[in-house]
Parts: structure tokens; C-alpha cells; sequence
């Protein structure tokens, strides 16, 4: 499968074996996080409510696909998740539960197939493009 680059216009290469371990990663990282809430004993009424609600980024398409497509990657990435956690060292265990729902959205998202958005189409993905069978 190919997908031209928007900056570069040329295309890029997804290998099935690349995806197949990006999608186990997803996997791995939504178990991990949820037996890390588990662990630190909070809310499951709070990690139900709050494990689509990265998804409210996706509002941002609203005011252009180039705000969408950005403010979408912000949050379905794993560094805001961490950044949350470092900040749970000092405001406590509360940031910890909010990280690892954090984690187990953006891990759910790439175990089915959900990636980070490209600026070439709303369906195309680091992971290929969305509804195309691998």
C-alpha cells in the first residue's frame, strides 16, 4: 500500500509487518495501562467515562482539516500521557489514574487500527488507511 507524503509528495511504503507490530504495541500499552489502574485502585465508573474522551480532539476538524489533523496527533500520542504521569510524582496519584486512561484510549486506537492522522486525507494514517483490510 502506498501513500503520498504532503510535504514531499513521495510515497510511503507501509510494510504489513510493520503495522501487525505497531497494532500489537497497542495492544501491549491498553493492557498495561489498565492493569496499571487496576493497581492504583481507582474509579472504573471515571476510566469508562473518560476512555473516549481524547477522542474530543477531533473537534478541531471543525475549523479545518489542518487544526483537526493537529490538534487530533497532539492528543493521540504517548507524550502527554507521560507528561501527565511525571506531573503525578507531584500532585499525586490522581495524574496516574488519568495517564493510564490516557494510555489505554491512544493504545486502544492503534491495536485497531486507529494511527496518528496524515495531512493527505481524513483516512489515512500512520498505520495505512483506516478501513483497509491488512
Amino acid at each position: 500500500m502506498t501513500l503520498a507524503a504532503a510535504s514531499t509528495e513521495t510515497p510511503v511504503s507501509l510494510d504489513a509487518n510493520v503495522i501487525w507490530f505497531q497494532r500489537l504495541e497497542g495492544a501491549v500499552m491498553l493492557g498495561a495501562s489498565v492493569a496499571a489502574y487496576t493497581w492504583l485502585g481507582q474509579s472504573w465508573l471515571v476510566f469508562g467515562v473518560l476512555l473516549l474522551a481524547p477522542d474530543l480532539a477531533m473537534l478541531g476538524y471543525l475549523r479545518s482539516f489542518r487544526a483537526g489533523t493537529l490538534s487530533y496527533n497532539l492528543v493521540h500520542n504517548y507524550v502527554g500521557p507521560a507528561l501527565l504521569a511525571m506531573l503525578g510524582l507531584l500532585v499525586g496519584p490522581w495524574a496516574f489514574g488519568l495517564a493510564a486512561i490516557w494510555v489505554a484510549h491512544i493504545g486502544m486506537d492503534r491495536m485497531i487500527g486507529y494511527g496518528l492522522k496524515l495531512s493527505t486525507g481524513l483516512g489515512d494514517t500512520h498505520l495505512g488507511r483506516k478501513g483497509k483490510a491488512r
